[in-house]
C-alpha cells in the first residue's frame, strides 16, 4: 500500500471532515459545530492522507499560543483532528502524518505543539509527554457546603445572556491567562466555541446558562460561570444536576461567590464538572472533600518541536546552569547536549559539548515543561539519569512553576 499526503485543499474538506467523523466511530457533528471547525482551522495546517481517490488519514494544527512559565505566550500548533480509517490502520499511515506535521511545524517556527489525546497512549512514541492533568469532580451538594473568604458577600451576582456578555466574559478570561502555564490565548473565532450549545453539549439538560460577578469599584465583571441544569427526581425529592462547563474568576471573594451559587441551586442535588485545575482553591473550603468525588486524568501532552528555543522561552523558579543530554529520534535534530542557563527573570538554552548534568528523552522533557510534572519523580521512575550529583534536584526545583498548576481550560 503507497499514501500520498498532501495539505488539504480547498476542496478537500468534506471528505476529509468525513473520514474524521468516521475514524470516531461515525459521530455526527452538528451544522454549527462543524462549520465552526471548518471556520478556526487553517486548511493550511491540515494533512491529508490519501490512497488513490479515497482520504484515510486527517491531521490539524490549530494557530495557539500557550502560557508558559514566567507568563509568555508561545507559539504552539495545536495537534487536533487525528484520525486512521479502520481499513487502513497499523500501516504507518499515523507515524507518517506526525512525522510530516512536526517538520511542517518546525518550518513555521513553532517551538511547540500540543494536544489532547483520545487515548494517551499513542503519543508517547512521537515525544508527547503528559504536561497538564484535569480535575473531574462530583459534588454532593446535599452533603458539602463552603466556608467563604472575606468579601464573598460583596460580589453580586446576576443572570445573564450568554453571548450578550461574552466580550465582558472573554475580557476576564484573558487576564486569567498570564497567570497559569497552559491556559491557550483565546484566537479570533475561538469565543464562539464557549456558546455552542447543540443538543450534544446539552445532554438532557437545559440550554446555556451563564452568571456573572461583578462589584462596587470595578470595572467590569469579576467573575463568570456557564453551566447548565438537568432536572431529575428521586426517592427523596429533587436531584437535578448543574453540569459547570466554565468558571473564570480575578480573585478569591469571587471565585467562592460562583462557587456557593453554584452548590445552593434549587432543586438540585449535585455539581459535576469534568475539567477543572488540579489545585481548586474551592477544595480547601469544603466541609467534606471526600463527598466531592474527585477524579484526576491527564490532559494536555506537549511535544517540544525546537528545544533550545521551547526552554529559552519560559523561566525558572529557581537559578538553573545544566547541561541536558537530549535523546529525541522522532526528531533528531534535538539529539545532544543543550545547556540551559536560566532563572526568574529569563533563559537561553544552546548547544554545548560541556558533559551532560541530566541525560532523559524528549517527552520527559516535555511533561516537565509547564511545571506540574516533577523531574525528581520521573527520575525516581527511571526517566531521568543525574549524571552529575545535585543535578536532578536542582532541575526539579527550578522548573516547577512557581504560581500555579499548569492547566487547559478547554478542549480542541
Amino acid at each position: 500500500m503507497t499514501t500520498e499526503l498532501r495539505v488539504l485543499g480547498k476542496d478537500d474538506w468534506n471528505v476529509w471532515y468525513a473520514n474524521l467523523l468516521r475514524a470516531f466511530g461515525g459521530m455526527r457533528a452538528p451544522a454549527e459545530e462543524r462549520d465552526l471547525d471548518e471556520s478556526l482551522l487553517d486548511h493550511g495546517r491540515a494533512l491529508g492522507a490519501w490512497d488513490g481517490g479515497q482520504c484515510v488519514g486527517t491531521a490539524g494544527a490549530f494557530d495557539f499560543r500557550v502560557t508558559v512559565p514566567g507568563g509568555a505566550a508561545v507559539p504552539a500548533a495545536g495537534v487536533t483532528m487525528v484520525g486512521v480509517a479502520a481499513t487502513h490502520r497499523r500501516r504507518g499511515v499515523l507515524t507518517s502524518m506526525m512525522r510530516r506535521q512536526l517538520a511542517d511545524v518546525r518550518s513555521w517556527g513553532e517551538p511547540l505543539a500540543v494536544l489532547v489525546a483520545s487515548e494517551p497512549a499513542i503519543y508517547g512514541r512521537f515525544g508527547y509527554g503528559v504536561a497538564t492533568h484535569r480535575l473531574g469532580v462530583e459534588v454532593d451538594t446535599t452533603r458539602v457546603r463552603l466556608s467563604v473568604p472575606p468579601g464573598t458577600d460583596d460580589v453580586r451576582l446576576r443572570y445573564a445572556d450568554p453571548a450578550e456578555v461574552l466580550d465582558a466574559c472573554e475580557a476576564v478570561y484573558a487576564r486569567r491567562v498570564p497567570e497559569r502555564p497552559g491556559m491557550l490565548v483565546r484566537r479570533p473565532g475561538w469565543e464562539q466555541v464557549e456558546l455552542l450549545d447543540t443538543d450534544r453539549h446539552r445532554a438532557g439538560g437545559s440550554p446555556l446558562q451563564c452568571v456573572v460577578a461583578e462589584r462596587d469599584g470595578d470595572e467590569g465583571l469579576v467573575g463568570y460561570a456557564r453551566f447548565r441544569v438537568k432536572p431529575d427526581w428521586g426517592p427523596g425529592g429533587a436531584a437535578g444536576v448543574v453540569r459547570l462547563s466554565a468558571l473564570e474568576a480575578v480573585d478569591p471573594a469571587a471565585h467562592a461567590a460562583l462557587w456557593r451559587f453554584l452548590l445552593d441551586i434549587d432543586l438540585t442535588s449535585s455539581v459535576v464538572a469534568y475539567r477543572r485545575p488540579v489545585d481548586e482553591p474551592w477544595l480547601h473550603m469544603v466541609s467534606d472533600v471526600r463527598r466531592c468525588g474527585l477524579r484526576v486524568q491527564d490532559d494536555l501532552h506537549v511535544r517540544l518541536v525546537e528545544v533550545g528555543a521551547a526552554l529559552g522561552a519560559r523561566t525558572y523558579q529557581a537559578p538553573v546552569d545544566l547541561v541536558l543530554e537530549v535523546e529525541d529520534a522522532f526528531c533528531p535534530w534535538n539529539e545532544g547536549r543543550w545547556r540551559l542557563v536560566g532563572d526568574a527573570r529569563g533563559a537561553s538554552c544552546e548547544r554545548t559539548e560541556r558533559a551532560a548534568d541530566l541525560a532523559l528523552s524528549v517527552r520527559e522533557l516535555a511533561s516537565a515543561y509547564l511545571g506540574g510534572v516533577s523531574l525528581a519523580s520521573l527520575g525516581a521512575a527511571g526517566r531521568v539519569r543525574e549524571l552529575r550529583p545535585g543535578a536532578l534536584t536542582e532541575a526539579s526545583v527550578g522548573f516547577c512553576s512557581s504560581t500555579a498548576a499548569p492547566w487547559l481550560p478547554h478542549s480542541f
